[in-house]
Formats: structure tokens, C-alpha cells, sequence
């Protein structure tokens, strides 16, 4: 007997035995059961083995068999090629599989021809299960988020990646400084220098507004490169920006808004530091001036320069080219004393009259007759806003005087007070002005309408004065200085101390003091609110002809061949400047330099150490007179025989350059033009009132002073020391002046002493309603200095 064979088999499978009869089918396989069971769901069929046909070989009905013993099925992928078919075709053109079913005889006609299976698209697979992906993608926890994604980048193309970076780049960024709130970006900013600030600006248009519009910003630049010089003239430029962007509105809207002035004087004086020194090679440029006469005065005004001189005329010229624009002629004498606001300039002469000039046009507008000798000074006085303490010794910030006015001194021991002509004024020619025989002197000044009082007082020849808000001062040959009030006439203080004649003088009314210089060789330092002497500066030897007074130092220039900077605050000696070998003839000075002339030489020094610079002038036979601002400089000199104008210009055509005026004080801000008519005659009838108490003299008593009414069309007009640009008035208001119409751009002003809200300030035109506290933010509270008595 044959022995049984044994039956393979193996771990989860086993060989299906034939039945005894010899009768058996054939074995199907995984893979085509599986291929035959996709062409069945092709086919549409519920029988599950529709569609699988027997070889020739077998029987029509099979015996059946015994049962598999059930089996591992391992995962189907769409890679495999015997993947279930897709019934639509491949978006891809995937060549077709090679054929896997064993031929059929030939049946006839009626036989159906087997179709063979479609090939699966991956693309439309892998779309179709998206959903479900994401559904479990979703439902994973971070962490096996991450690490999932992270999987897939790792087997993932470079131009895949490349693709995720287009897309994640801007998704993932943060622009953190437009995010923040403006406090803490300006905070963040802080940090920076200003080459990096500077920089920064450039990186988008978001970021040039945050920090173009900064005041904090700017000013913590200021002070931590040490050009902030205490915030009063810090606050008086803003104020000549905005003024000229009222009047400069552009036509069209810009597409940034326009920089806040605190990074327009940073830029300008981080200028003035460098450029005066770096550039070694400035645009120079000399040209004849006035014959060979001296040069008496010299201003650099509005883009032109103004020259005076002893052979009685006054010469305007172009500082860009030299050419002579104007050349006003009128004056008999000697001219000694200039000064120009806008296009209106103001001479006075030895024939002991003042002229009042059109610029833009030429011409001579007004005559002034009343001194019986040579006008030596003057000054221009614009309605600015002071401190003014009241009996309660309550302080209040006051504009005065309510219209500009002129101050002129005159060696016949006496000063006259007049009101500036505006434009469209009536003109005005005094007694003899068109007469060669008359003599202006006779003239009866009350017959003037712009005269406004007579200050008398001085016992010899007034030889200089200094004017600000309502105080003036006056330096004599008499030896005294004399301290008065413009608006009423009152001689408040007589200063002795000086034992020879006072050439000079100057004032700081924000600190309240007034120096002045002697031929004894002494500058003087008086306290404005005592009368007191506060320092007596020694040292030169000789006649203290000039002053000169800024933010941080007080310069003085004497007939020994020297300069001195002082500390105006302690009276401490900084520097001598020893370098000249004559008389100092004139200089200037600012919060880096010095430009002193004498004995031919025109010599910058720094102010800061001491040192010279460099020589501008050599080789010449004297210096009359030196002016600079910003990026410009003239000097007046004598070269034998012919007088010269010398002009340098340090900038280059790139640069925006605002000079600094040497007063402090700017003549850009019309306010009181913009008046309306009910309100200029109501600042102007205060101040008659207020004059005519005083010249009248039906009482013993000085009149009180007032304070000023509101004016409803002063935007940005005044400050608190520590709230630049924010408008505060005094306790009362004038009790001439009749209640301000409010106009449509008008913000209510706190009242000192009243609780205030405080409003949210909308720019107009990208011009701000007013400047934001450089102090305050809502990070950084307010705090009110006590002030000073």
C-alpha cells in the first residue's frame, strides 16, 4: 500500500487536498481573488466570483471543497499592481498592466469577452482620503501633530519645502513694533542708537510713521547725544515747523505722514556738530560789498543777507549766488541798528530817524521822527507767551505784547516803544522826511499813530538793549542797566554796579536773568525778580564790548584779545579763548561753536573744550561783523582798500538742514495775522488802555498786569515748562478783551488751577492739533516741576 503523502502546510495556510474522485477545481489565488474581485465591483455584480471563469481544464460544477482554515491577508497598498481599479482613467496617461487572465477558448458570439481591470489613480486615491486623513490628524495631540508633520518633511522634496516656505514665511511673521502699544514701542525703540533708529525707519512704511511721529524718541536722541539744551528752544522750533505747516499745507496728501520737528532738530543739529568740522572743504564764495565802507550790521534772514553801512545804505544779496538784490537807499546817516522780521526790515541811523522797509518790494514804508540823535540800537518785539507772577505770587503763562512793537535806543539818553507796521498798514513819513531842511527831530512823536511811549530815565547815551515778551533791558553809558516794562512803561529795576560805561547787553527771560558788559572790564549777572546782582564774572582786562548768551553758556568778548565762555547759571569761568592778538571786533556762537573775528583772522572754535578748529579768514586787514545759521555763514572784512562778503555754505544739496535762529526766537509763527479783526482790536485797545493809565499818570501807581484774553485762533500757541505745544491761560482773562468766538478748529483749554480732561489731539493735514509731552506717556506719568520765584 501506497503511504499517504503528507499535506503541506505552514502557519496560517495549508494545501487544499483534491477529493478522492480526481474531480477538483483550481485553486485561486490572493492576488487574483483580489483582482477578481475588483473587475466584479466594476462589473456592477453581487455575486462575489462573478466574473471568474474556469480553465478548460475543469469541470462545468466542481465538488466542493474543504474549508480554508482562515488566513493573515497581508495590507493592500495602492502600489501594488493588482490594486483594485479605479473605473476612471488616469489623469496621468499610466501605461496600461499587462494581462494576467489566462486565455479563454473560443465560445462563440454570445460569449462576453473579458475586460481587463482599470489601473487605480494615486492622485484621485490619496485626495478621496484626505478627509479622513485630516479627520485623524485632528483628533492626534499636539506633540504627535508635530512629530507627524515633522515625519513628512523629512521625506518631503526640496521643491515641496520650498513651497511650505512661500507659505508658512508670511503666515509665521509678526510685525512685533506695530503690535505693540505706541508707549511700549517707543520703550523698545529707546534702546537704540540713531544709526540703528535710522535704519529702522527705512524697513517699511509702518515703521517709519512709529518712529517719524515719536516726540519721546526723539527727544531721549537729544538728550542722550547731549544736544537738548533745557526745552525751551527745543519747544520754539516745534512751534516755527508747525507754523510754517500751516502755511505750507502741501496740495496733494502725501503718502507718509510728516516727521515730528524733534527729528527734524535732531537732524539739524547732528549737523551742525558734524558738518562744521568734517567738511574741510565748504562752498566758498566772496563777492564786493558797500565800496570800502565799514559794514555796521549784517543779518542772514529768510534766504538773503542783509548788510548796513556807514555810507548810509543797506544792500540785500543772495547768499546762492551773491547777486545784489536790493539796494535800499533813503537813510542820510550812517546806518546802526537793523533788524528784520519776514519781509519787513527796521534800520536806524545817525540821522536819528527809523525806517521801516518792504523787503519783497523795496521800498520804504514808514518814517519814524522823535530821537534828537543817532539811533544805536534796536529791536523787534513779537507777541510770545511768559511766565508772569501775580501778587498771590500765583504764576500764569500770559502772550505778550498782544502786537509787535519796536524798541529803539538813542544816544539822546532815552528809548521810544512802536507799534510794527503789518502789511497794508497806512504809511507813514514823520515831520521832514522828504524835506532837506526840516529836521526830523522836531517831529512831535504823539502825533504818530505807531508811537506808543516814551521811556526816559538813562542820564547818557543808550548804547544797547535787549527785548523780550514784556521786558526790555538797557545798558548806558551812565553806567547803569535799566529794566523795563514794554507794556507799561515802567522802569521796574535800575541796576548799579558797573563803575564805567555798559556796551552791552543781554536776556534770558526764561531763566530770568540779564547780563551786561563793561568797560570796567566786569560782566555782570542780574536776577530779573530781585534786582540783585548774582555773579560779577572778572577776568578781562579790558572794555567788554559784546555778549553772548545761549541755552548753556554765556560768551563774552572784550578789547584784550579774548573770549570767555562762562556758566551764565553758577558764574563759573569754562574756557578762555587766547588766540587772537587785537581787539575782538565780533563773533557768534551757538551750542557747539564760536566764530570770533579780529586783527584779520576769522578763527571757529569749539565751545565745548576750548580749542581752535581752523582759521576761516587769514591775511586780511580786519573783520566787521560775522553771522552764521544752520548751514550758512557770512562775514563782513576789509581787504585793503575794498570791503568783501565772504560766504560758506557747509551742506550739501541732500541735506534738509533747518539752522536755529541766534535769538532763539523765530518770526515764522503768524498767529496774530490769523486774528480775526474783533480780536486784534481788542489785544490792541488792551494795551492803549494799559499804556494810557501809565502815561497819564493820574495814579502814583504802576497799573497791574493783566492777563491776556483768549484767543481762539492761536492753536499750539503756548506750553507749561513740562507740556510742550498744550495752550494754558492765565487765572483770568483780560478784562478789555470781549469772549473769543470759538472757531471750528478751536480745542478747549485747561485754566490753571481747574481740573482738565485731557483730549485726544487729531492730526489735520499731518499737522498735529499739538505736540505730545516729550515726558509723558501713559507709561510715564506727568510730573509738575515747582517753579521758581
Amino acid at each position: 500500500l501506497d503511504e499517504e503523502e503528507p499535506i503541506p502546510s505552514g502557519k496560517g495556510w495549508t494545501m487544499v487536498r483534491p477529493d478522492s474522485t480526481g474531480s477538483s477545481s483550481k485553486v485561486v489565488g490572493l492576488v487574483e481573488a483580489v483582482e477578481r474581485y475588483g473587475r466584479k465591483r466594476s462589473h456592477g455584480t453581487d455575486n462575489m466570483m462573478e466574473g471568474v471563469e474556469p480553465t478548460t481544464e475543469r469541470e462545468t460544477h466542481t465538488p466542493p471543497r474543504k474549508k480554508a482554515r482562515a488566513t493573515h491577508l497581508p495590507p493592500i497598498t495602492t502600489l501594488n499592481a493588482a490594486a483594485p481599479p479605479s473605473p476612471l482613467p488616469s489623469p496621468h496617461g499610466s501605461p496600461p498592466p499587462p494581462p494576467i487572465w489566462p486565455s479563454a477558448p473560443p465560445s462563440g458570439a454570445s460569449s462576453p469577452q473579458p475586460q481587463a481591470p482599470l489601473q487605480p489613480d494615486l492622485a484621485l486615491t490619496t485626495l478621496l482620503t484626505l478627509p479622513s486623513l485630516l479627520s485623524h490628524f485632528t483628533s492626534l495631540p499636539q506633540p504627535l501633530q508635530s512629530h507627524f508633520l515633522l515625519t513628512l518633511l523629512r521625506h518631503s522634496p526640496l521643491p515641496v519645502l520650498r513651497t511650505l516656505h512661500s507659505i508658512l514665511t508670511p503666515t509665521l511673521a509678526r510685525d512685533f513694533l506695530t503690535l505693540l502699544p505706541p508707549e511700549l514701542a517707543s520703550h523698545v525703540l529707546s534702546f537704540l542708537p540713531y544709526s540703528t533708529v535710522v535704519r529702522a525707519s527705512r524697513v517699511s512704511k509702518a515703521w517709519r510713521v512709529i518712529i517719524d511721529s515719536d516726540p519721546v524718541l526723539w527727544s531721549d536722541l537729544l538728550k542722550s547725544t547731549k544736544i537738548w539744551f533745557g526745552g525751551v528752544t527745543e519747544r520754539a522750533f516745534a512751534h516755527s515747523i508747525f507754523a510754517r505747516r500751516r502755511l505750507n499745507i502741501p496740495p496733494t496728501p502725501k503718502t507718509l505722514p510728516l516727521s515730528h520737528p524733534y527729528k527734524m532738530l535732531f537732524k539739524s543739529r547732528q549737523l551742525t556738530r558734524t558738518r562744521w568740522v568734517d567738511n574741510e572743504n565748504p562752498k566758498h564764495r566772496s563777492f564786493p560789498a558797500h565800496g570800502s565802507s565799514v559794514v555796521t550790521c549784517l543779518l542772514l534772514s529768510h534766504g538773503r543777507i542783509i548788510s548796513a553801512s556807514d555810507d548810509h545804505s543797506i544792500h540785500v544779496y543772495s547768499p546762492l549766488t551773491g547777486e545784489l538784490l536790493q539796494m535800499l537807499d533813503g537813510h542820510e546817516g550812517g546806518v546802526w541798528a537793523l533788524a528784520a522780521c519776514k519781509d519787513t526790515l527796521v534800520s536806524g541811523s545817525t540821522d536819528r530817524t527809523v525806517r521801516i522797509w518792504n523787503l519783497a518790494t523795496g521800498r520804504c514804508t514808514h518814517i519814524f521822527g522823535g530821537h534828537t540823535s543817532t539811533v544805536r540800537c534796536l529791536a523787534i518785539v513779537k507777541p510770545e507767551w511768559i511766565e508772569i507772577e501775580g501778587d498771590s505770587g500765583v504764576i500764569t503763562r500770559e502772550k505778550w505784547p498782544k502786537r509787535s512793537v519796536i524798541v529803539t535806543g538813542s544816544r539822546d539818553h532815552s528809548l521810544r516803544v512802536w507799534t510794527l507796521p503789518r502789511p497794508g498798514d497806512p504809511e507813514y513819513r514823520c515831520y521832514g522826511a522828504d524835506d532837506s531842511e526840516a529836521d526830523p527831530a522836531d517831529e512831535d512823536a504823539d502825533d504818530n499813530p505807531y508811537h506808543k511811549m516814551h521811556l526816559e530815565g538813562h542820564d547818557h547815551a543808550v548804547r544797547a538793549l535787549a527785548a523780550r515778551g514784556r521786558t526790555l533791558v538797557s545798558g548806558s553809558y551812565d553806567c547803569t542797566v535799566r529794566i523795563w516794562d514794554i507794556v507799561t512803561g515802567e522802569c521796574k529795576w535800575v541796576l548799579v554796579g558797573h563803575t564805567q560805561k555798559v556796551y552791552s547787553v543781554v536776556l534770558d527771560i526764561y531763566r530770568q536773568i540779564a547780563c551786561s558788559g563793561s568797560m570796567d572790564g566786569t560782566v555782570r549777572v542780574w536776577n530779573l525778580r530781585t534786582g540783585q546782582c548774582q555773579h560779577t564774572l572778572t577776568g578781562h582786562t579790558s572794555l567788554v564790548g559784546l555778549l553772548g548768551l545761549s541755552p548753556s553758556h554765556l560768551v563774552s568778548a572784550a578789547a584784550d584779545s579774548t573770549l570767555r565762555i562762562w556758566d551764565p547759571e553758577s558764574g563759573e569761568l569754562r574756557h578762555t579763548l587766547a588766540a587772537h592778538t587785537g581787539a575782538i571786533t565780533c563773533f557768534q556762537h551757538d551750542e557747539f561753536k564760536v566764530l570770533s573775528g579780529s586783527d584779520g583772522t576769522l578763527k571757529m572754535w569749539n565751545v565745548r573744550d576750548g580749542t581752535v578748529v581752523r582759521d576761516l579768514l587769514t591775511g586780511i586787514q580786519g573783520v566787521w561783523q560775522v553771522v552764521f545759521e544752520g548751514r550758512w555763514c557770512v562775514a563782513a572784512s576789509n581787504r585793503n582798500p575794498a570791503t568783501v562778503l565772504d560766504v560758506w555754505d557747509f551742506g550739501t544739496d541732500e541735506d534738509e538742514w533747518i539752522g536755529e535762529p541766534p535769538s532763539g526766537f523765530y518770526d515764522d509763527d503768524t498767529e496774530e495775522e490769523d486774528e480775526g479783526e474783533e480780536i486784534e482790536q481788542a489785544d490792541v485797545d488792551a494795551m492803549d488802555q494799559d499804556l494810557e493809565v501809565e502815561v497819564s499818570e493820574e495814579s502814583a501807581e504802576p497799573e497791574e498786569p493783566q492777563e491776556c484774553a483768549r484767543d481762539s485762533s492761536q492753536p499750539l500757541a503756548a506750553e507749561v515748562e513740562d507740556v510742550p505745544m498744550e495752550r494754558v491761560e492765565g487765572i483770568r482773562a483780560s478784562k478789555w478783551a470781549p469772549p473769543s468766538k470759538p472757531s471750528g478748529h478751536q480745542r478747549n483749554r485747561p485754566v490753571l488751577g481747574e481740573p482738565s480732561s485731557r483730549a485726544i489731539s487729531h492730526p489735520v493735514d499731518g499737522i498735529p492739533s499739538r505736540l505730545p509731552p516729550i515726558n509723558e506717556t501713559p507709561t510715564r506719568p506727568r510730573i509738575r516741576q515747582k517753579q521758581r520765584r
